[in-house]
């Protein structure tokens, strides 16, 4: 007997049946967001727009029995005000993990920031996405906000050699003027 989930992208609300009934582990749905992403991105490839992988992973998370919300709001608290200034977290998943997918041929540290301030303002323990990549495995980027348990020593993304996973950077060329 499977317990019905609420799913909702860009406020619309839809209902997805047989979805597992003990709440989910944080690595679990990782787990299936990471698999769901490569399935996606086999099929439609880099070069697209960050929108379409969204809409089709939404898609592909909803086919597994996950709750998916898109585009949600995110108002930050100053001074005792809530105050709404148009932030938007391209996907939340299960309440578990944030998804802020990217279209870029190179994940710059702002990303990374920007992904951990959005984590911290939900207090959401796990973030991932790239997909301008050959390979999915390759534009996967994890960030960690403060996840405890026994295979998580480090409880910050800011630690030394934390949970907090990296490409290496490509080798810089020498900048040369234009002939």
């Amino acid at each position: 007997m499977g317990i019905e989930r609420e799913c909702v992208c860009r406020s619309e609300e839809h209902v997805e049946g047989n979805a597992k009934e003990a709440e989910m582990d944080i690595e679990e749905c990782a787990t299936i967001i990471v698999d769901a992403a490569i399935k996606v991105h086999r099929s439609l490839g880099p070069g697209l727009l960050e929108s379409a992988y969204q809409a089709c992973l939404a898609h592909e998370l909803r086919k597994r029995g996950l709750r998916v919300e898109c585009e949600v709001g995110l108002p930050i608290a100053y001074d005792g005000q809530v105050i709404e200034v148009g932030y938007r977290v391209d996907m939340w998943i299960e309440r578990l993990i944030m998804i802020e997918n990217k279209a870029v041929d190179r994940v710059l540290p702002i990303y990374g920031a920007q992904l951990l301030t959005y984590m911290k303002l939900r207090d959401c323990h796990l973030g991932l996405l790239n997909w301008n990549v050959l390979l999915m495995k390759n534009g996967i980027t994890r960030v960690v906000n403060n996840l405890e348990g026994p295979g998580f020593p480090c409880t910050s993304a800011r630690h030394a050699g934390g949970e907090q996973k990296k490409r290496p950077m490509p080798p810089s060329r020498p900048w040369r003027p234009s002939r």
